[in-house]
C-alpha cells in the first residue's frame, strides 16, 4: 500500500516555518492545494485566514508580513489563481517584504497534456523571487529528508537579507485528502527547534568610509537628511547624526524619521514649490536613507548636481533619477552613529550642528520656513469645514492613538501624507510603494490588523472599489480596522497630471479614460458586503467619527466627500500659494 505522502510533506512545511515563526496564512479554496490547506488548519500555532480571492489574499498576506516584518504565507490552487498572486509577489519584491507563495500544481506528468487546470507555473514568477522550489512529494529517503531543510531555507529566504518573496511550487498528485494510508515521519530538530535558525545580520561600514564621509560632511557648508520609505533606521540615531552635523531632516511620513524635533521639516513639499525658497536652499551634500521622496517636486530639485550619498543596507539601487554620488552598503544606523561619533557632540538645543561644525545660518533658515511654511498650511487647511483632501490626511495621522499603524495608499493618499502631515511619534506608517498599486489595498490593511494593533486605512474610492473582494472577507474576518475613504469620484491624481489640461485630450476623453467616475454611494457599497459605514460631510467630524469606529471594534467604513476633482487641484494650488507667500519665495 503506498504511503500519504502528500499529508507526510504538507505537515513538515507548516511544522518547519511555524517553528521559525510563521504567525499566519492566508489561503485562498481550490482542490489540488489540499494537502497544504489542511496542514495549515490543523497546527494551532499558525492563524489561518481564508479569501474567496488570489489576490486578496496575497495582499493580506503582505500586509501580516508588512506588519510583523517576518514572513508571511499565501496558499493557492493551481491554473490561473496562481497569476492572480503576482500583483503582491512584485510589491514584495520591490518592497523587501517576506512573503512564501505557496502555489499547489499539477505534477510533471499532467502538465503541457491539457490536463485543467494546468499552465505552466515553474518560475512563473521570474526574477521577482528570491528563491523557487518546483516540489512533488516522492516516497523516498533521500526526497523526505530534503523536506525540512527547503522548508527553513524557504523561511530564512524570504526573512532575507534581503527580504522578498518565494515560491514553492507543490505538484500533488491525488489523491489529495488522507484516506488512510500510511503518512512517513519526518523528524525535526529536538526541543522544537527550527531545522536551520536564521537572523538579519547588521552590515557594518568600513572604517576608511567613516572617515571619509565624515570628512565630507565636516567640510559641506550646508547639507540634508532625505529620508524615504524603507529608510530602516531609528529616529534617535538620525537625529544624533543631524544635531552633530547641523542638517535639516527631510522625512517622508512612510519613513518613520518624521518625528518632533528641532532638526524636522515636515514641509519641504510646500516650500520647494516656491521658487525663492527652493533656489537659495540647494544643499552641498545629502544623505539619503531608504527611497526617494514620494514628492515629485523633490526629486527634481534633487538632481544629480547635488552629491548624494545612499545608504542601504541591503546594496540596492534606490536611485531612480540616477543622482546617488555614492552608495554604502552598510546598516544605516552603524554609518550615522559612526559619523555623528566623528562629528563630535552637539551644542545648544542638539540640532545646532557639533563645535567643529557649527553651520546654524544654514539650519535656522530651514527652522524659519518649517515654522512659517506650518503655519500657513495649517491656516489654510483649517479654514474651511469643507472637507479638504490634505486636511484630511494630516488629521486622520494626527489624530489616531498612540501605537496605532497607518496604512495609506498610493496615488493622492500618499501624496497627500506627504505634503500636509505634522510631526509625531507613536504611529507607524505603512504603504505600498514598492510598486507604487492601488491594487489590493483593503486586503493589506486587514494583513497589517491582524497583528492586533489599532490600525487605519486611508484611500481614495478607486483603491476602495478595485479591492471589492477583501470587502468580503472584512466582513467575517474578525478583525478591527477603520477604512477612511475620500471619496472625490473618480481617479483625483489624473487631474493634477498634463493630461487634464493637454489640448490633445478633450475634456470628454479625460474624464471616461482618466477621471473614470463611478457614480456609487460608496456606504451602501460597503453596507452591502455588511459592513458599517458613516459618511462624513464636513472636515472637523473626520477625526470624531474615526475614532467612534476605532473604540466599536470590527471593519468600518468612514466615507469622506471631497467634492469635485478640479475644485481639489485649486485647493492644493493655493495651499501651495499660501506657503509661498509666507517665506517670500514666489
Amino acid at each position: 500500500m503506498s504511503r500519504d505522502v502528500n499529508t507526510a510533506l504538507a505537515r513538515a512545511l507548516v511544522d518547519e516555518w511555524a517553528r521559525a515563526g510563521l504567525t499566519d496564512a492566508a489561503v485562498a479554496p481550490g482542490s489540488r492545494s489540499t494537502p497544504l490547506a489542511l496542514a495549515l488548519a490543523a497546527d494551532g500555532r499558525v492563524r489561518v485566514h481564508v479569501f474567496l480571492d488570489e489576490r486578496s489574499a496575497a495582499f493580506f498576506a503582505l500586509g501580516a508580513a508588512k506588519a510583523t516584518e517576518r514572513p508571511a504565507a499565501v496558499l493557492c490552487t493551481s491554473g490561473t489563481a496562481a497569476a492572480h498572486l503576482h500583483g503582491a509577489v512584485l510589491e514584495a519584491h520591490h518592497a523587501r517584504v517576506p512573503l512564501l507563495v505557496c502555489t499547489a500544481d499539477r505534477p510533471p506528468e499532467l502538465r503541457a497534456t491539457g490536463a485543467p487546470q494546468t499552465t505552466d507555473q515553474v518560475r512563473l514568477y521570474g526574477p521577482a523571487v528570491r528563491f523557487f522550489a518546483d516540489l512533488s512529494p516522492e516516497d523516498h529517503p533521500a526526497a523526505i529528508a530534503a523536506w525540512r531543510p527547503l522548508a527553513a531555507r524557504a523561511f530564512w529566504e524570504a526573512a532575507g537579507p534581503p527580504a522578498g518573496p518565494v515560491h514553492l511550487n507543490l505538484a500533488f498528485r491525488e489523491p489529495l485528502i488522507p484516506d488512510g494510508s500510511e503518512v512517513p515521519e519526518v523528524p525535526g530538530r529536538p526541543q522544537g527547534r527550527p531545522w536551520t535558525a536564521g537572523g538579519r545580520g547588521r552590515m557594518a561600514p568600513d572604517e576608511v568610509d567613516l572617515d571619509e564621509l565624515a570628512a565630507a560632511v565636516a567640510g559641506a557648508g550646508s547639507g540634508l537628511v532625505v529620508a524615504g520609505w524603507g529608510a530602516d533606521c531609528g529616529f534617535d540615531t538620525v537625529a544624533r547624526f543631524a544635531g552633530a552635523a547641523g542638517w535639516p531632516i527631510l522625512a517622508d511620513p512612510l519613513s518613520g524619521l518624521r518625528q518632533p524635533g528641532p532638526c524636522t521639516v515636515s514641509t519641504y513639499e510646500a516650500l520647494l514649490r516656491a521658487p525663492g525658497f527652493a533656489g537659495a536652499h540647494r544643499p552641498e551634500l545629502v544623505i539619503r536613507l531608504g527611497a526617494p521622496l514620494t514628492s515629485r517636486t523633490a526629486g527634481a530639485w534633487l538632481d544629480a548636481t547635488v552629491p548624494q550619498v545612499l545608504l542601504d543596507p541591503d546594496a540596492a539601487w534606490l536611485d531612480p533619477g540616477r543622482s546617488a554620488a555614492r552608495r554604502l552598503a552598510a546598516d544605516p544606523a552603524l554609518v550615522l552613529d559612526g559619523l555623528a561619533e566623528r562629528l563630535g557632540p552637539t551644542s545648544g538645543d542638539g540640532c545646532s550642528g557639533s563645535p567643529e561644525h557649527p553651520g546654524p545660518g544654514w539650519l535656522d533658515a530651514w527652522r524659519e520656513a518649517e515654522s512659517s511654511a506650518r503655519r500657513a498650511l495649517d491656516g489654510f487647511v483649517d479654514a474651511a469645514d469643507e472637507p479638504f483632501e490634505g486636511r484630511v490626511a494630516r488629521d486622520v495621522h494626527d489624530g489616531l492613538p498612540e501605537g496605532a499603524t497607518l496604512v495609506v495608499a498610493s496615488s493622492m493618499p500618499v501624496r497627500d501624507l506627504e505634503a500636509f502631515a505634522r510631526p509625531r511619534a507613536g504611529l507607524r506608517v505603512l504603504a505600498n510603494r514598492g510598486v507604487n498599486g492601488i491594487d489590493g489595498f483593503t486586503s493589506t490593511v486587514l494583513g497589517v490588523a491582524a497583528g492586533g494593533a489599532p490600525v487605519a486605512g486611508l484611500m481614495g474610492d478607486l483603491a476602495f472599489l478595485h479591492d471589492a473582494p477583501g470587502l468580503t472577507f472584512a466582513a467575517r474576518g474578525g478583525l478591527d480596522a477603520v477604512l477612511v475613504v475620500v471619496d472625490n469620484d473618480g481617479g483625483g491624481i489624473f487631474s493634477f497630471l498634463p493630461q487634464a489640461t493637454a489640448p490633445a485630450v478633450s475634456p470628454e476623453d479625460f474624464e471616461s479614460l482618466f477621471g473614470t467616475p463611478h457614480g456609487l454611494d460608496l456606504a451602501v457599497v460597503a453596507r452591502s458586503y455588511g459592513l458599517p459605514a458613516e459618511r462624513v460631510e464636513r472636515a472637523g467630524e473626520v477625526i470624531p467619527t474615526v475614532e467612534k469606529a476605532l473604540a466599536a471594534g470590527g471593519v468600518r467604513i468612514v466615507v469622506v466627500g471631497t467634492g469635485d476633482r478640479a475644485g481639489n487641484v485649486e485647493r492644493h494650488r493655493a495651499a501651495w500659494a499660501a506657503v509661498a507667500e509666507a517665506v517670500g519665495g514666489v
